[in-house]
């Protein structure tokens, strides 16, 4: 591990330089695993999006249950350290979540 402090992007405005380099470990930690997870939702929310717009078929898969969209997507949400697949689906403005099952079948 290097002595010196990272290099930050170069696209990164000064702002948001200036308020992380006040912040304590802990709080980066926080910031960064919020990042993470804002950029996540943002590119399944995007990914929806156009999965809804490319795929207007009525058809369903064999394994979609009756109260889930045809629509609908699986997406994998990890909760405290397990992977589970949800089916998701937009609903107007909202994004719709339903469990399907985990990963792997002995989680």
């Amino acid at each position: 591990m290097s002595y010196e402090p990272p290099t930050p992007p170069a696209d990164l405005p000064t702002e948001i330089l200036d308020n992380l380099n006040g912040y304590s470990p802990e709080q980066l930690q926080h910031v960064a695993r919020y990042a993470e997870e804002l950029a996540e939702h943002k590119a399944r929310e995007a990914r929806l999006e156009e999965e809804s717009d490319e795929n207007k078929s009525d058809e369903r898969p064999d394994d979609l249950p009756d109260n889930i969209p045809a629509k609908a997507t699986i997406t994998i949400k990890e909760i405290n350290d397990n992977r589970y697949y949800y089916w998701q689906w937009r609903e107007g403005e909202k994004i719709k979540s339903k469990y399907k099952s985990p990963v792997a079948p002995d989680e």
